[in-house]
């Protein structure tokens, strides 16, 4: 919604021939051998969306839409009084679950993720093998290094890992390469403390099998019976993985991706980002006009 950005991010041109973050996230899935894009948009921004954004990869990949509405729910279940945002990133997924029919990696459409980082779940995908009672999922991870700004701190999730796999997440904030050169955030107790700039953290860029459509139907209605009437209340993608892993019918291999992340949430972000995007031009890895 880019109430913070204060206007639609997604649609700002950052490219040098004004492409948005957007353009080059399915550049590099096309790279990578992705074949299909489906964009999970609001329904009254549709036009805007298509004539500006989704016109641009006709011929490229086959593309699809999803509509997030807030009143889109599981059967026996309505919005309540007040509510007036969707209900998080779990139900911008489920609201796609009708036309993902093949295993699928999930971006945000305003972050700049990197060719390395689409390669890595592109691999991950196409060697993805079933397990009896055991779903295998991919989280592409990134070092905390390549995530930090250069213009104020940072909240990231580092990740807690086990022989690979994805056990924790642990939330800090206010995250800063401090002036003696030491990385530095509050963990949730408000706590400042070290963080090592080479651990792995979430972006969230995960990579599923079909499967996980129907995970995500399943804790989503359990979600809106134990919270459907709080009118701020979110249901998130990690929430489910966490859930899944714990519960011991799903692992999530933690991917290590050499790229580095670039994002806007505040309009001073984006200079800094054009910036980048112009260096990745010189250096080669994008072509002048996508």
């Amino acid at each position: 919604m880019g109430s913070r950005y204060g206007g639609l991010k997604q649609l700002d041109p950052m490219g040098p021939n004004g492409e948005v973050i957007l353009d080059y996230s399915v550049y590099d899935a096309i790279r990578a051998g992705f074949g299909k894009v489906v964009f999970v948009i609001r329904r009254d921004f549709e036009d805007a969306f298509k004539d500006q954004v989704g016109a641009r990869f006709t011929g490229k990949i086959e593309v699809d839409y999803a509509f997030q509405s807030l009143d889109d729910l599981p059967r026996g279940f309505c919005v309540p009084e007040g509510r007036v945002k969707p209900w998080g990133t779990a139900h911008a997924l489920r609201a796609a679950r009708h036309v993902i029919k093949e295993p699928f990696g999930v971006v945000n459409a305003d972050d700049f993720y990197g060719a390395d980082a689409f390669q890595k779940a592109a691999q991950f995908l196409t060697s993805l093998q079933s397990t009896e009672g055991r779903a295998h999922y991919g989280m592409i991870g990134y070092p905390l290094k390549n995530t930090l700004s250069d213009h104020g701190d940072v909240n990231r999730g580092i990740c807690g890992i086990k022989e690979g796999y994805l056990d924790s997440v642990e939330e800090f904030t206010k995250i800063i390469k401090e002036q003696d050169g030491v990385c530095r955030g509050n963990n949730l107790h408000g706590e400042r403390k070290e963080v090592d700039p080479e651990e792995l953290v979430s972006m969230n860029f995960w990579v599923f099998p079909t499967s996980f459509i129907s995970e995500v139907e399943e804790h989503f209605t359990r979600f809106m019976s134990a919270h459907g009437s709080e009118p701020k209340s979110e249901c998130y993608i990690p929430t489910v993985v966490d859930e899944l892993i714990h519960r011991g019918t799903a692992d999530c291999r933690v991917i290590r991706t050499s790229a580095n992340w670039l994002g806007v949430t505040y309009p001073s972000d984006k200079p800094a980002v054009v910036e980048s995007i112009a260096n990745l031009v010189k250096q080669g890895a994008y072509p002048a006009k996508l």
